[in-house]
């Protein structure tokens, strides 16, 4: 480990103790000496622990004047190292458990979801059912892992072939501070690289031909601890050339970052801290891009809205963000993670410093992981830089497994069916850099007269002169290392490889540029550390004259650094033990520097395009020292590393990576709502595409065409989807698309009868729509009570507060509930109630959406079908419903002792986009979270609640939800949020989380929900806390008992007036 030497030290001198060491009280460590060595063993074994207390110990032992005081010392540490040494072995045996685990999950999903795939396979076809798919090689070939474009005709051809397109991208990173200059990398842990990354991105996609408009959400920061700039609503990012491919102008036309006001306003908040407030940025971008969508139909879409090609979400927070708001405007997503929740918790457990619940409670780190896990089931692509990202970091999750998204994709293919599952396409698209600023220097030392290193001239850059004050023989080859203090970046390595190569050591200096620093005593102690192993193995081999170590520099100075190494043939080197992707390499070569790399991550892949060093192994000394020697003493091989950089060094640039960043979206099926809102009150567009055309394959649709006026199953299941063999899927369309356009024409021609919930003298296209858009105000009732009665006395309590205005019509309401619509028939009937009491109802928890029919005579409610065509997305059908009812099998085979069933189908309460599942015993139903990695596993993508009283399962599409469908009625009829009251209890439903938080006021309902299924809340992946923004001013609670007259009190708390 990186900095251990001073184990060494104090280890040798305990072994050096002698005569002050009484031998019959010594320990049995130090009399059983032998031929072990306890240096070597407890170095080799603290490795990836904190050592910062011991190391303070060391000091005071190494000052002790006192032999006695110091050798107990030492021997009191030996034996915390032993502690250490053990732990270490009881962390390491856990990790192996977990990975064991995992695998047996992955194997035995994998396995069920291929028996399922194979069902209509021949024998030859079918394979082996857990093994690898080797003809695919692992993924992509060598050969299209990085599709480029090579030459500047192949850019100028493809330039042409995106003219005419006009598209709208959306990108979302929420952390950190944003703007398009004077980033503050650096500032604070939430901003540096991804901040750059995402900026530039923008910048870049904005001057791409095809491209009209870009959006980068982000949070809106109104703080006096930071700038005023991150609070304005808008900037505008210039391009950087304005020679750049952009002809596209128009009034909305180019890049621009818009600030999202959410979370606690005027103040500064980690990322840690965003996750309750996620709700309400996902409200507020959702308005921005409906009004930008409609803003783009008028300039560029001749009236018609032109909406997102894709949402591209950042990181978890924003990829959580990016799912939601595909869901609700149904439109593609693609995520890029940057760095993942997973692999940091594996990477924390290792240390061993913190427990899992200390993690957690430190980083959110199973809310980000859960957000992780909810991105891959809504993205379409998911964009890394590596492959190693890929292959040893998104594997480790739930929602990808490498060989079964390979046999998918040979499915879909060869155009057989996949029965409803689905994994995210990986595609590996290295960052992009601005290279046109840069201009390499053609002249070398050699050609420079005698001295103009050793007395620079004034002309050149100051820090030049900073650097070669440390070199007695500045005219040698430069060795270049750019990295911080970390153990992690492997930096003594490098120095005990120079040190020990006396070779290297006459033919080059060595530079090592880590960051600034004032004092080391003010750096943070794994700093300190690192920093401090440096010098003394500087001093060990007797560096000076031949190391650099600058304590300064800016920003600024980076690009003169690298000029300064190449200027003397140097080398630019990257030793770090895992490189997730390398961007110093990539800025090396732009500058004329030959590399030498870490074999361990992105760097493969660069090298693969660059060719233009070496790989090493980080951990041997001798392969990294004759790497370096290598290209320092072969000119011709400094030569050829030098030219093959610059001439492929344009594969990284930002047209080349726009370029095939625009040629992934381009084969997402696009996705947009499939109808258009008159503003003037006339009747829907028949013109308008038919519905059927955005649905996905009707072979794998899983759609029940024969609707029943309730919704319910009538007679057999129809979610098969299964290839038609008769040819029968156009028809199956046909019908699908005439139920729809049938009920649109009938929200349009019926008229609503009467009713003292509608005001008189209203307009009279008010009639031709649903009566929510003609409300001032919509009260929504999502309270989760134990009983029928309870719900009703909490529904006529809200009546009773709306008071006149709910006489006059200025009030609406919507019931919202994971009651079929059945059953609430039933309940409306038996609580005296009229179905034209609600404008809504939201049933089977937010995967069905009804309207009080218009003409009551025929029928009592009418479904919107609109909604599905939103919420059907990677619905697995019969699919999962197959996979569902095997796994409610097993639960019984498992936990009940005399086989009465704990989970149960209730063929009866299921729908086409629910299925329902009666629990008898919820004390023994198993948590959600292992059914949704169930689920996720086999790559079936469903969203399961736990409701009635913890009495029912009710499992709908990924991205249906009670909340998902406010917004849905915001997308649909334009009913602004903000306008919207829901009213909950104090505990609900499993989906209870999601219905606190966002632009619309809450009203909680104090001593008001299910009981019992708050035990079922315990057994989440993240603490409910970590998620509900109690602190929100959207936010009241009601008192126990509280009469109508408080719910008015509270109502006007929140900003509800009357009027």
């Amino acid at each position: 480990m990186a900095g251990n030497d001073w184990l060494n030290s104090y280890l040798e001198a305990i072994l050096d103790v002698g005569p002050g060491l009484d031998d019959a009280k010594s320990s049995l460590l130090l009399r059983e000496r032998g031929r072990f060595s306890p240096t070597r063993y407890f170095v080799e074994e603290v490795i990836g622990f904190d050592e910062t207390d011991l190391y303070r110990s060391w000091v005071r032992a190494s000052s002790s004047r006192s032999p006695q005081e110091r050798n107990t010392r030492l021997e009191n540490m030996c034996w915390r190292i032993w502690n250490l040494a053990r732990q270490k072995k009881q962390l390491e045996s856990e990790a192996v458990q977990r990975v064991n685990k995992r695998r047996l999950e992955r194997e035995r999903g994998r396995r069920e979801a291929t028996a399922d795939m194979s069902e209509d396979l021949s024998e030859g076809e079918r394979g082996d059912p857990v093994s690898d798919v080797s003809t695919h090689g692992g993924g992509d070939s060598v050969k299209s892992r990085l599709p480029r474009i090579s030459s500047a005709d192949a850019m100028e051809t493809w330039v042409n072939s995106q003219k005419g397109k006009k598209l709208y991208i959306v990108l979302i990173s929420i952390h950190g501070l944003i703007r398009g200059e004077n980033m503050e990398l650096g500032r604070d842990s939430d901003t540096g690289g991804q901040v750059k990354y995402v900026v530039e991105l923008a910048r870049a996609l904005g001057s791409m031909p095809g491209v009209y408009r870009v959006d980068l959400l982000t949070r809106q920061v109104s703080s006096p601890d930071v700038d005023w700039s991150y609070g304005e609503p808008t900037e505008m990012l210039a391009p950087r050339n304005t020679d750049e491919f952009g002809d596209d102008m128009g009034e909305s036309s180019g890049a621009y970052i818009i600030r999202i006001p959410f979370g606690p306003r005027n103040k500064y908040i980690p990322k840690e801290e965003l996750w309750p407030y996620i709700p309400e940025f996902v409200d507020g971008a959702m308005g921005h891009i409906i009004q930008m969508s409609k803003a783009l139909g008028e300039q560029i879409g001749s009236g018609h809205a032109v909406w997102p090609v894709a949402i591209h979400g950042h990181y978890a927070d924003a990829g959580d963000s990016a799912a939601l708001l595909s869901g609700a405007l149904n439109v593609p997503m693609i995520f890029t993670g940057h760095s993942l929740g997973r692999d940091k918790l594996e990477q924390l457990l290792k240390q061993g410093r913190l427990s899992t619940d200390e993690i957690n409670s430190t980083y959110k780190i199973m809310r980000r992981i859960e957000a992780e896990e909810l991105a891959l089931d809504g993205t379409e692509i998911v964009i890394t830089s590596t492959r190693q990202e890929i292959e040893e970091q998104w594997r480790l999750y739930n929602g990808f497994d490498p060989v079964l998204e390979r046999k998918i994709r040979a499915r879909i293919r060869r155009n057989v069916s996949c029965y409803g599952r689905y994994m995210p396409r990986m595609s590996v698209i290295p960052p992009g850099m601005e290279f046109h600023h840069i201009a390499p220097l053609d002249g070398d030392i050699e050609t420079e007269p005698e001295g103009i290193l050793d007395h620079p001239a004034p002309q050149d850059p100051p820090i030049w002169s900073e650097i070669m004050r440390f070199f007695s023989n500045p005219r040698k080859p430069v060795i270049l290392a750019l990295a911080r203090p970390d153990p992690k970046k492997n930096i003594t390595t490098l120095v005990k490889a120079f040190g020990e190569c006396r070779p290297l050591r006459e033919l080059a200096n060595l530079t090592l540029i880590m960051g600034n620093r004032d004092g080391i005593d003010e750096m943070s102690s794994t700093s300190s550390s690192v920093l401090l192993s440096v010098l003394k193995l500087i001093d060990k081999y007797d560096l000076y004259g031949q190391v650099a170590y600058p304590k300064h520099h800016k920003q600024s100075d980076v690009p003169d650094i690298y000029r300064l190494a190449a200027k003397t043939k140097g080398v630019f080197i990257n030793p770090a033990f895992i490189e997730p992707f390398g961007l110093t390499l990539i800025e090396a070569a732009a500058y004329g520097l030959p590399m030498v790399a870490t074999k361990n991550g992105g760097p493969v892949d660069i090298h693969r395009v660059l060719d233009n060093g070496l790989l090493i192994d980080p951990h041997d000394e001798k392969s990294i020292a004759d790497a370096l020697l290598k290209l320092v003493s072969n000119k011709q091989l400094w030569a050829k590393c030098r030219q093959n950089g610059l001439k492929n060094i344009h594969l990284f640039s930002w047209p080349e990576h726009c370029k095939t960043y625009l040629s992934k979206i381009a084969t997402c099926k696009p996705r947009h709502p499939q109808w258009q809102r008159s503003e003037d009150g006339g009747e829907s567009s028949e013109s308008e595409e038919s519905p059927g055309d955005s649905l996905r394959d009707i072979q794998d649709l899983s759609l029940n065409l024969k609707f029943s006026l309730d919704g319910e199953r009538s007679g057999d299941s129809g979610n098969d989807n299964s290839l038609d063999p008769d040819g029968n899927a156009t028809d199956r369309t046909t019908k699908l698309e005439n139920a729809v356009l049938s009920w649109s024409k009938g929200i349009s021609k019926d008229t609503r009868r009467g009713g003292a919930t509608e005001k008189s003298g209203q307009n009279s296209n008010a009639s031709k729509f649903p009566p929510l858009r003609s409300r001032n105000r919509l009260f929504v009732i999502a309270v989760d009570c134990d009983t029928t009665s309870g719900l009703l006395e909490m529904i006529k309590l809200i009546f009773e507060a709306a008071g006149e205005e709910r006489a006059e019509g200025s009030v609406g309401f919507i019931l919202s509930t994971s009651l079929t619509i059945s059953e609430i028939q039933s309940f409306l009937i038996s609580g005296g109630l009229s179905p034209n009491d609600f404008d809504a109802y939201i049933c089977n928890s937010g995967s069905d959406l009804y309207y009080p029919s218009l003409n009551s005579e025929d029928r009592l409610f009418v479904g919107d079908l609109y909604f599905h065509s939103h919420i059907e997305y990677r619905w697995g059908g019969e699919g999962l419903r197959k996979t569902l009812i095997r796994w409610a099998s097993s639960i019984t085979d498992k936990k009940s002792e005399n086989n009465e069933q704990i989970v149960s189908p209730a063929e009866q309460l299921s729908t086409d986009y629910c299925y329902a599942f009666n629990v008898r015993k919820a004390g023994m139903a198993p948590p959600l979270k292992e059914l949704r990695k169930l689920m996720r596993i086999q790559a079936l993508r469903c969203h399961p609640i736990y409701c009635q009283n913890g009495t029912r399962l009710n499992v709908i599409p990924v991205l249906a939800s009670r909340s998902q469908a406010l917004r849905y009625l915001y997308v649909r009829w334009g009913f602004e949020l903000s306008k919207m009251v829901v009213f909950v209890g104090e505990c609900g439903d499993t989906d209870y989380e999601g219905l606190v938080g966002g632009l619309h006021k809450s009203v909680i309902l104090k001593g008001v929900g299910s009981r019992a299924i708050s035990q079922l809340h315990n057994n989440r992946n993240y603490p409910l806390s970590d998620v509900m923004p109690l602190d929100s001013p959207n936010i009241v609670q009601a008192t126990e008992g509280s009469s109508s007259a408080d719910i008015q009190a509270l109502l006007e708390k929140v900003g509800y007036h009357k009027g």
